[in-house]
């Protein structure tokens, strides 16, 4: 910084001979052009010059990060009185603390905050300090998860207790992963990914844990497994599709926005917001407590009431805002919030045969709404395996096709992709429950647990500025549209055949987790894409 201030405001030092220093060529932005002008001639202006120059950045609509240094110390000295200064003011800082302190994750939750990083950052320093690596860390917690399921699949109250423990357990080292990546500086593509798939693998896995042992004491908690997963899966992409869909755009402020930031400021509403909408932390907490001191009907039941309050309190809010707002949406929002709608080669044939159609002029929300809500009455309303399913799936490709005929930039196009999950996933757990075979339940979950980790893979290749999984994967797995319109026709043709209904199920979900999962570790191992990590606490 002191060589780019000497480039910028001493006649002495040309600015291009200064390395890294910013210089206004010809073309550029008019408001950075003036800032550096006034710095060289405004008498003191010099002295905030990177104040100066954010501000003008800003003024010409460039994102400019202010990074809060807390405990750090961060000047430009002017004379030997301002250098002594600053390096008094630099050796007073206790370097291992703020390492400790910016180890922990800034917006954490109640439970993570107050009960696991007070005492995982010192689990993580001394993993540091022997050599083991995050991805090392982050094993360990799938494991010991892994580990956890297997008990909880006894059906035993020992089981249940040691699987709650180790659930648990898993979580600390969950937490931990992620704060050794941030103390040791080690962060990586592989680590991201590992982290967040992670995640969905430990918490299904311990639902289909739960799901067999209460088989083995008679309770069938298939349905409830599955509609919790659900809901999960569902809720997580309503958070992805809002925020891509917002995160670049312009004049994005609206009254409730305002709302929520006084909420915040007011401190106990902050831990209270962040605990009703069922955060990672206090959603294992009660789990891994329900599960050792009830019985999986229970946790599950807790699970589903839990999320799905806290999927309606962040979706009604972020609808009002969507609706109170003037945001102008980009490109490349309305190509991420495409990208999340998964749509297969059916609903881009809908597409064209319907462009010159009145339907186009549907917003996109408007016909995913209509789609889903069609094909979700019929699969409710009609006995397995009838026609009108069918014909109510082959109306939901239509829908989807006319939901993507134009770019998602209306102010509601970000429910698009959610409301084509819940219609696929929908879909496949009401035709396994009313089916007459035990098993379908079971290949259901496994299926929807495969197109699942699709959809959270294409969320962190995008959130990672990689962009989405190649169109060719898209269309082997069919797109949304092709495997609901699949399974329904199964459900169809193999009505009073339950075993091979299962069987087809089993088989389609074997066949998507293959392709997806051999792609989507090619693409981690050996794309090069850069590592997205949490930010640390302000040190």
């Amino acid at each position: 910084m002191h060589a780019l201030r000497l480039a910028l405001t001493d006649p002495r030092f040309p600015a291009a001979a200064a390395p890294g220093a910013l210089t206004a060529q010809s073309g550029a932005r008019p408001a950075l052009t003036r800032a550096l002008s006034g710095a060289r001639t405004a008498p003191g202006a010099a002295d905030d010059l990177p104040g100066t120059l954010a501000d003008a950045l800003d003024a010409d609509g460039v994102a400019v990060h202010r990074p809060q240094l807390g405990t750090l110390v961060a000047t430009v000295p002017t004379d030997a009185g301002a250098r002594h200064a600053a390096r008094a003011a630099v050796e007073a800082v206790d370097d291992e603390a703020v390492r400790l302190r910016s180890a922990v994750k800034a917006h954490d939750g109640f439970f993570t905050t107050f009960f696991i990083s007070p005492y995982s950052r010192y689990i993580a320093r001394w993993c540091a300090r022997r050599g083991l690596t995050p991805n090392q860390v982050t094993t360990a917690s799938l494991l010991t998860a892994l580990i956890a399921a297997g008990c909880a699949a006894t059906g035993e109250r020992g089981g249940y207790v040691a699987a709650g423990v180790l659930l648990l357990v898993s979580f600390v080292l969950d937490c931990t992963d992620g704060q050794l990546a941030r103390y040791a500086l080690k962060y990586s593509t592989m680590g991201a990914w590992l982290d967040a798939t992670f995640d969905r693998a430990k918490e299904y896995a311990f639902y289909a844990g739960l799901a067999l042992g209460a088989a083995r004491d008679g309770d069938d908690v298939w349905a409830l497994a599955l509609g919790a997963m659900v809901l999960m899966t569902c809720r997580h992409v309503v958070d992805f599709s809002f925020n891509e869909a917002n995160h670049d755009a312009t004049a994005n402020t609206s009254p409730t926005a305002a709302l929520s930031g006084r909420l915040d400021s007011l401190g106990w509403t902050v831990w209270a917001r962040r605990m009703i909408i069922l955060p990672i932390g206090e959603r294992w907490a009660m789990i891994a407590v329900l599960t050792a001191v009830t019985s999986p009907r229970i946790v599950f039941w807790a699970l589903i009431v839990g999320c799905a309050f806290g999927a309606c309190y962040t979706t009604a809010g972020r609808v009002l805002r969507s609706l109170t707002r003037k945001a102008k949406r980009t490109d490349r929002a309305a190509r991420a919030l495409a990208d999340l709608a998964d749509s297969g080669p059916l609903a881009r044939i809908a597409s064209r045969l319907l462009g010159r159609s009145g339907l186009q002029l549907l917003p996109g929300v408007v016909a995913a709404f209509a789609g889903t809500g069609a094909l979700i009455a019929a699969v409710l309303g009609r006995p397995f395996g009838d026609g009108g399913t069918v014909v109510a799936a082959g109306l939901y490709v239509l829908f989807a096709g006319v939901a993507v005929t134009r770019p998602l930039k209306g102010a509601l196009d970000w429910l698009v992709p959610p409301l084509f999950r819940a219609a696929e996933y929908t879909t496949v757990l009401v035709l396994a429950a009313r089916s007459d075979s035990p098993g379908a339940l079971p290949a259901a979950f496994g299926l929807v647990a495969a197109v699942a980790y699709h959809h959270y893979d294409t969320v962190y290749r995008i959130r990672g500025g990689t962009g989405a999984p190649p169109a060719w994967l898209v269309r082997v797995t069919g797109g949304h549209e092709g495997r609901t319109l699949l399974v329904t026709v199964l459900a169809a043709l193999l009505a009073g055949r339950g075993d091979d209904f299962t069987l087809a199920l089993t088989a389609l979900a074997v066949a998507v987790a293959l392709v997806v999962l051999v792609e989507s570790i090619r693409f981690w191992v050996s794309a090069g894409a850069p590592a997205v990590h949490d930010e640390g606490e302000t040190a």
